[in-house]
């Protein structure tokens, strides 16, 4: 079937799915066929029918098979296999295995054009040169009189008005003894060198409806050049406006694009990160609790963290304590996103076996199973070959929702910014007081607090 090469499309607007098919009867239903069967779950997931798309994954899932048995109760390990690292060297395994996992994405992939729109926080991987001058014509500074500098003091014969939008030669040429009235912004007419504010003017005569201007007065001397932008006074055609820096593009300098005429710019793709909830007692917020059963906050709390700070996301829903459920989603991410991170199923329980089947059936590479850390001891890291042989990263957190969200603050949003071509990946240390006493652990302790400058208080930990 030849017809999957005629590069069909396919893509969503609101909650419509759009494919684009070949022109041939034939090659529509080669490629009808092909794509029938996803259809009716595509659907489900536009519509949010949670029930139907509970069901297609729990039947892809029983295909699913691994290799990790937790029926040997007896059996399992009574102490960690994993040796404990302190904060600072996890942190520093963390930033080695991300930029050793950088080059497994092929170049064409780590970059993407994206509107101006689109480009605040976000980081260039060239120098940015202007299309145009700015001004792109000589612009008065201020409103008043548009003249020429030799004519000194005395009258002026009020010839045209120019604003702001006005085309440069609409006010025609400007000759000895007259001038253009002209506000902030507008072009100055050609043959005019200077221009007049207007408080240092006067009016000698006028319509006499008082509409219009006929005759000023000049009563302060103008000089050559007095308030006018020439062009590409501020920046000439062909300028680099922004050197590549490793920072995330402010406000300020996507208004300095759009002035300079840059409608796109390629900048390094945002890494997508898939969350995964596990627990057999967790349900979805909104559903039904059963007795010994909570509804899951860490999920939408991490999937939340990660939107508000620009990257998107992947919702694997939640795993149930069985192998092969916990390997199905884990395949599902690794499918769609470049980091996975998951919640709870790591400590020391019969039923923690996110490590094992990362190990034993992912052949993943944990980095480290146990840190000396308060909140988070259990927080794992570990990557694995993917699809395209890109590396898959995975951080495994503690289910306690204050550990998950220390441990996302410490280990994961850094890493998606490095991810992201950020130069400094870490969040912002601000020194401060206490106002209480502490009781710290001998381990490295997170502790909550609220952060007080001035009159404003921020949570901090």
């Amino acid at each position: 079937k030849m017809s999957m090469l005629s590069r069909a499309v396919c893509g969503v607007r609101k909650k419509c799915l759009i494919i684009n098919f070949p022109g041939s009867k034939k090659a529509v239903g080669e490629c009808l066929n092909v794509v029938i069967d996803c259809v009716p779950h595509a659907l489900a997931l536009l519509r949010d029918n949670t029930v139907s798309v509970s069901a297609t994954h729990q039947a892809l899932q029983a295909s699913v098979t691994s290799k990790v048995d937790v029926s040997r109760v007896a059996r399992r390990a009574r102490e960690s296999v994993f040796p404990m690292v302190d904060v600072e060297e996890s942190i520093r395994i963390v930033r080695k295995i991300v930029l050793q996992s950088i080059p497994s994405v092929s170049p064409s992939d780590r970059t993407e054009e994206v509107s101006i729109q689109q480009a605040l926080g976000r980081v260039i991987v060239r120098p940015v040169t202007a299309t145009c001058s700015l001004p792109p014509f000589r612009a008065s500074v201020k409103d008043g009189y548009a003249a020429i500098s030799t004519d000194g003091r005395g009258p002026r014969e009020v010839i045209s008005v120019m604003v702001a939008g006005s085309q440069p030669l609409s006010g025609g040429v400007l000759e000895p003894g007259q001038c253009a009235r002209v506000n902030t912004g507008a072009p100055v007419p050609p043959g005019a060198d200077c221009v007049v504010q207007v408080e240092d003017t006067r009016v000698l005569q006028e319509t006499d409806d008082g509409r219009e201007e006929l005759k000023i007065e000049v009563l302060v001397a103008p000089t050559i050049g007095q308030d006018i932008r020439e062009i590409g006074s501020d920046v000439k055609e062909g300028d680099v406006v922004l050197q590549v820096t490793q920072a995330p593009l402010t406000s300020s300098q996507v208004g300095l694009l759009a002035s300079v005429g840059i409608v796109s710019l390629p900048v390094v793709r945002l890494p997508r990160v898939a969350v995964l909830s596990t627990g057999n007692e967790l349900r979805p917020p909104g559903h039904k609790l059963e007795a010994g059963q909570i509804w899951d906050s860490n999920k939408i709390m991490l999937l939340c963290l990660f939107k508000e700070h620009g990257f998107p996301t992947v919702d694997l829903g939640i795993a149930r304590d069985e192998p092969n459920e916990t390997l199905a989603k884990l395949q599902e991410g690794i499918a769609c996103a470049d980091v996975i991170v998951t919640t709870g199923s790591v400590s020391m329980g019969e039923r923690d076996l996110l490590k094992q089947v990362l190990k034993e059936d992912l052949n993943a590479e944990i980095h480290f199973g146990r840190v000396n850390l308060k909140p988070g001891k259990p927080t794992t890291f570990a990557s694995c070959e993917g699809p395209d042989k890109r590396t898959i990263l995975f951080f495994c957190l503690p289910g306690n929702p204050v550990s998950a969200s220390v441990t996302c603050q410490l280990y994961v949003l850094p890493t998606l910014r490095q991810l992201s071509g950020h130069a400094q990946p870490e969040g912002q240390i601000v020194k401060a007081q206490i106002q209480s006493e502490l009781k710290l652990d001998p381990r490295v302790e997170f502790k909550r607090g609220i952060y007080r400058a001035g009159s404003t208080e921020t949570p901090a930990s």
